[in-house]
């Protein structure tokens, strides 16, 4: 096993034979809580594997799921960068009690004992494993964690894992695998049925926080009693436990209208809601991208937020690649898409505080809607942004109550 390999794992091996592992590297000054989230029912404890990224941009699942994970209680970070901080304070959020770590045997000696999952919470580009990252998960299996994987590369189709998996008497769960050709959907006009409004949270860039947005943006109307359904379109938004939803750039590009709309009529059908959103992916703008398209393809939507970070000075990983305006981005998608943009909000990276409210003031001047921003700003913000759009949603609930 390579030095690095051996540093990310440390103790591991000692630690499954009698859980004796040296200093604990991932104290934090707060006091440890259960769970992220708010979902008082998770049972399912997990380590979330995000060495060298976490609070980045390429760390966007891990750093999904310390905001908010309904199905996971999620235990420790693994990031040795970062070992020892706190991994809400790292997101510019409070504190919460979860630690960072500085490799596998450190999170397994702060659990106490195996964890239920071990989670890949990186997204790079190329969306594979690398070398010391394979046998990392490798390790994670021979302690008997199950894996759970949102990576392009199909971990249950490679040999070497089946056999690990098989092994340890353990699963691997592969969230980008769509189903069977055979059973995917086409476009079929059914969204016409969806008769409560449909609203996508797109943005004009990757990675900008969509999927952050459309998920604070739920649970605020759910709040006030409005009946709120989320669908997800990427592999983060499945993780945290999204009810409803499919990793659209897995997904044959002549399927993926349809396996939205389908996803949506579902979602519509069952749970009976005032309101659905659909998270966003990529930007109808950016060439290395086509999800976008098929999100307002698939959904229709009656109503768009759009995302934007006005402090991000290019695209993500396109350095020459200068980011669009909001107007440019709003002109394009109301062109493409028989739909209106209700309203901007910003991802404060690079911004200070004063820094947002002037952006907030410049962009309504501007752009003639609502600006707000979802983790700086009151969620009574996002609310009226939909409501005065949408009174009807909710029978009338007033926007500001508690």
């Amino acid at each position: 096993v390579p030095m690095s390999t051996r540093s990310l794992i440390s103790t591991s091996s000692t630690l499954r034979i009698a859980h004796s592992a040296p200093a604990n590297h991932c104290r934090t000054e707060s006091p440890p809580q259960a769970r992220s989230g708010g979902n008082e029912h998770r049972s399912a404890t997990a380590i979330v594997y995000c060495e060298a990224n976490f609070g980045g941009i390429d760390g966007k699942t891990a750093n999904g799921l310390v905001r908010h994970s309904e199905k996971y209680e999620i235990l420790s970070i693994i990031d040795s960068e970062k070992a020892g901080l706190d991994a809400g304070a790292v997101l510019g959020d409070e504190s919460n009690g979860i630690p960072i770590c500085r490799n596998l045997g450190d999170s397994l000696e702060h659990a106490g004992r195996v964890p239920d999952y071990f989670i890949f919470g990186i997204a790079p580009a190329s969306g594979m494993l690398s070398p010391t990252e394979r046998d990392l998960v490798l390790s994670a299996i021979d302690l008997g964690m199950n894996i759970v994987n949102g990576l392009h590369e199909f971990l249950n189709d490679d040999p070497e894992f089946a056999a690990a998996c098989a092994r340890a008497r353990v699963t691997i769960r592969d969230v980008r695998r769509p189903r069977d050709k055979k059973d995917l959907r086409v476009f079929s006009g059914r969204i016409a049925e969806v008769t409560c409004p449909r609203i996508a949270v797109l943005g004009t860039d990757c990675a900008i926080g969509k999927r952050t947005t459309a998920t604070i943006l739920t649970r605020a109307l759910e709040d006030r009693g409005i009946r709120a359904v989320m669908v997800g379109t990427g592999q983060t938004g499945l993780i945290q436990g999204a009810s409803y939803g499919v990793a659209l750039d897995a997904v044959p590009s002549q399927f993926c209208a349809g396996e939205l709309e389908a996803t949506i009529v579902e979602a519509f059908e069952r749970e009976d809601p005032d309101v659905i959103f659909i998270e966003g992916q990529g930007s109808l703008s950016h060439p290395a991208y086509s999800t976008s398209s098929f999100i307002l393809r698939g959904s229709c939507p009656d109503g768009v937020v759009l995302q934007h970070a006005p402090g991000r000075r290019h695209r993500c990983d396109f350095e020459r690649m200068a980011m669009p305006t909001p107007a440019s981005e709003i002109n394009l998608i109301q062109t493409f898409a028989s739909t209106k943009v209700i309203g901007l909000t910003l991802n404060h990276e690079n911004m200070t505080d004063a820094g947002v409210s002037s952006a907030i003031t410049r962009y309504e001047r501007e752009l003639g809607m609502p600006v707000t921003d979802a983790l700086t700003r009151s969620p009574n913000r996002l609310v009226e942004m939909v409501l005065s759009r949408f009174p009807e949603i909710g029978g009338g609930v007033a926007s500001g109550a508690a």
